[in-house]
């Protein structure tokens, strides 16, 4: 890790959950009595963790939500002893779900309308996450569903296979980032899984899939093979992702991912498409991107965010 000046210290993450009551959007705040002050969850990133998993995690420990992550919001900077600490922040959808205090770390929780929050708040570094959820609320972008676009692991190299393309295992290395991409992705919880049928990319997705429960399905038209021989299929399959407006994973491969990008930057304004990536390898092994969808606007995404797996 490099150690100059613009590297935080410390990291941190944490959610701003949120609900509608009687139609009136409202925050989750936290009173925290060791210093007496009005925040968010939030909690430091431990060592094997990345900031969405970490996110969920203090969720869960302080206030007792399970919650999936929604978009993302601007983090935090400040000054700490050990010198400039950020924390990254995700909206986090929580109707239907009754916080406790943690008793320990947090002794008071809150619902309140985003005008209390303002005046509650004790930070003023805190407001500005609020500002931008009560922005993306205003515009109808705050309630989404997550649309994940997954390489597969690091795989054995093609240099040293001389069996079907097809059975090209993961490597090593592979493997346990397979464990680690299984945990990033429960920080967003799709309970569909779309994956080519190639080894290299079951293997990635199953340790998330047999973690979380959800269902597997096999997607012929997106090996490497298939998407060079009959792209439109291939096309045809990654517009299907949205029909069900459901939480979804798709796990590819390198040589699919630029067919892939080119289907899903129709359904996002042209300002936000100029940020995928654009050029080989698109994205890196076992990186993923996560396309947050409106469930406003059909098929319409208004937030993109790239994230790795903690690699050891």
């Amino acid at each position: 890790m490099s150690t100059d000046a613009g590297t935080p210290k410390v990291v941190a993450a944490g959610a701003l959950c949120w609900r509608r009551e009687k139609g009136h959007l409202q925050v989750l705040l936290i009173h925290r009595p060791r210093y007496d002050d009005w925040s968010w969850p939030k909690g430091k990133v431990d060592a094997g963790e990345t900031p969405p998993e970490a996110a969920v995690r203090e969720v869960q420990e302080e206030v007792g939500l399970r919650i999936s992550l929604g978009i993302p919001l601007p983090p935090v900077h400040y000054k700490v002893s050990a010198g400039r600490k950020i924390v990254h922040y995700w909206a986090a959808k929580a109707e239907g779900m009754t916080p406790r205090a943690d008793d320990d770390e947090v002794d008071k929780v809150l619902w309140c309308s985003p005008v209390r929050a303002y005046e509650l708040l004790s930070m003023a570094d805190d407001k500005l996450p609020l500002d931008a959820l009560v922005n993306a609320h205003s515009e109808k972008n705050l309630d989404t569903w997550p649309l994940i676009l997954l390489r597969h692991a690091k795989a054995k190299p093609r240099s040293s296979w001389t069996r079907a393309e097809g059975e090209r295992p993961l490597a090593g290395s592979g493997l346990r980032q397979a464990k680690a991409v299984g945990k990033l992705l429960m920080s967003w919880g799709p309970k569909r899984v779309r994956s080519s049928p190639w080894d290299r990319c079951v293997q990635t997705v199953m340790p998330y899939v047999k973690r979380s429960g959800a269902k597997l399905k096999h997607v012929d038209a997106v090996t490497e093979h298939n998407a060079t021989r009959k792209p439109k299929k291939a096309e045809a399959a990654v517009q299907a992702l949205f029909d069900k407006a459901k939480p979804v994973v798709l796990c590819t491969h390198r040589p699919v991912l630029p067919l892939a990008l080119r289907v899903i930057a129709k359904h996002m304004p042209e300002s936000l498409a100029g940020s995928l990536p654009s050029s080989d390898p698109y994205l890196k092994a076992g990186h993923l991107l996560v396309f947050h969808v409106s469930n406003h606007a059909h098929g319409h995404i208004v937030s993109v965010e790239k994230h790795a797996p903690y690699d050891d």
